[in-house]
């Protein structure tokens, strides 16, 4: 590699950021050894901050939706799981043509474990996928579902919390400036009163808040989100936002802090049908959702006129019909998370050769066999289990031939597209860049960014 003053001349060049030239230092900064491995991914960083692509909170705009002071849109929140530069660069592709500033690309807690991509890499990859493209403008990189493992907080309530911890560190050392925290695990419906139902989880919420309010560089007020409900269980009300928002309010204003009050979350999950990858039918095949969207429009309506929030947030929807995802502007969610359709179309695209179709089903046959479960077919296994193969498979996905990679691109770009539309984010390039303005954040050599253990939690759409 060239000395690093150099390679940071070379790219300041519009024509070079958009040449194969920055594949290469992309494919350095995912599997290079770890010396040149951290220095591309340092030199990404530099680059994205000298072109303006820059990782940036979206909590001014989610805050500035609350006020009504600009237009309803639902932004997506895309988790990009596999084939990750070539997803990325789909998805800005898609968000310079149709003008969109309100996009999200994340990564859940447990999808870092599975799909082989700590958070420095995750930001390289994506940063450097929107430099590819010549996309500029705040760059929205999220941490979905940093999640607390129910059992792993009952058996010792301080080690769980610590490996959040660790986790929430790392992605903000990485430039994750989007954090949505999931206590909802905690929430216990035994309970008489909402309040006592939602206890552990809005103090659990505030605490993390605090976390992250103490770490978050200076100019970035990162945007934090919690949930009410568990996704894929009981569906959320307006009473349980009032229980655990008025819980969280209170409990935050108990926080510690020589600095003033903290700044609160910005967004409200909520479960209101949906579950991540969809409920699988024998053939394969995905049942329809009953979806409770007067609920959600409720619930939003309530985040932002009684708590100041940009809205109400919507998972596990990316397996919904074409047809559904015009409700969610509709119902004036404030984003909706996004993932399994696109590993979909990667892992079923005609173009992938079938000899490593092949190979991925007999890995999974072989390494996820105990995640079978009594009753299901092979069908409803591999559709479930598959993404276990993301990681593993990593490198030979990377690897494949130009033709398919560029027709797996297409293919993502249009559903991309076609989802920017649906959710009224189109022509937000410019409402984006009003509230939000990440601060230049240059430094001098790379950095040593500190490593949470994996995981093997399973959350995520």
């Amino acid at each position: 590699m060239a000395t690093p003053d150099a390679t940071l001349r070379r790219f300041q060049s519009p024509a070079v950021r958009q040449s194969p030239a920055l594949d290469e230092l992309v494919r350095q900064a995912v599997f290079g050894a770890p010396d040149e491995r951290d220095q591309a991914r340092w030199l990404i960083w530099e680059i994205g901050q000298q072109a303006g692509v820059r990782p940036a909170s979206i909590h001014e705009l989610y805050l500035a939706r609350g006020r009504g002071a600009v237009r309803p849109f639902t932004t997506p929140a895309i988790n990009i799981r596999v084939l990750a530069y070539d997803s990325g660069r789909a998805v800005f592709r898609a968000a310079k043509r149709l003008d969109v500033g309100a996009v999200i690309c994340e990564i859940a807690r447990s999808e870092i474990g599975y799909t082989d991509q700590r958070p420095a890499e995750y930001v390289a990859v994506m940063t450097a996928a929107a430099l590819r493209e010549g996309f500029t403008g705040p760059l929205f990189i999220q941490g979905d579902h940093v999640q607390v493992n129910a059992k792993k907080y009952a058996a010792d309530a301080d080690a769980e919390l610590q490996a959040v911890r660790l986790l929430v560190e790392e992605e903000l050392q990485a430039g994750f400036y989007n954090i949505d925290i999931d206590t909802s695990t905690l929430v216990d419906l035994s309970q008489k009163t909402l309040d006592a139902q939602q206890r552990v989880n809005y103090e659990r919420a505030a605490e993390l808040t605090k976390f992250i309010r103490d770490r978050e560089p200076d100019g970035v007020t990162v945007s934090v989100g919690a949930e009410i409900g568990e996704v894929g269980g009981k569906n959320s009300d307006v009473h349980e936002l009032k229980a655990f928002m008025d819980g969280y309010v209170r409990a935050l204003a108990r926080q510690p802090g020589a600095g003033g009050p903290y700044a609160g979350i910005s967004k409200i999950s909520v479960q209101t049908g949906t579950s991540h990858g969809g409920v699988v039918l024998p053939d394969g095949s995905i049942a329809k959702v009953q979806l409770d969207l007067d609920a959600l429009q409720a619930l939003s309506a309530d985040a932002r006129s009684k708590y100041g929030l940009g809205g109400a947030v919507q998972h596990g929807a990316s397996t919904l019909p074409p047809d559904a995802f015009g409700n969610f502007p509709a119902c004036e969610a404030i984003e909706i998370h996004l993932a399994t359709n696109f590993q979909t179309i990667v892992f079923d695209h005609p173009k992938l050769p079938a000899e490593l179709r092949r190979e991925l089903k007999e890995w999974v046959k072989a390494e996820c066999k105990d995640e079978w479960k009594k009753g299901d077919t092979e069908e409803q296994f591999y559709y479930k289990s598959r993404k276990k193969a993301i990681g593993p498979f990593k490198r030979r996905l990377w690897d494949l031939p130009d033709e398919a990679r560029s027709a797996i691109g297409v293919d993502l770009e249009k559903t991309f597209a076609f989802l920017f539309e649906q959710l009224r984010v189109t022509g937000t390039r410019a409402i984006t860049d009003r509230f939000v303005r990440p601060p230049l954040q240059s430094h001098a050599q790379p950095r040593p960014v500190a490593v949470a253990a994996p995981d093997d939690l399973e959350a995520g759409e």
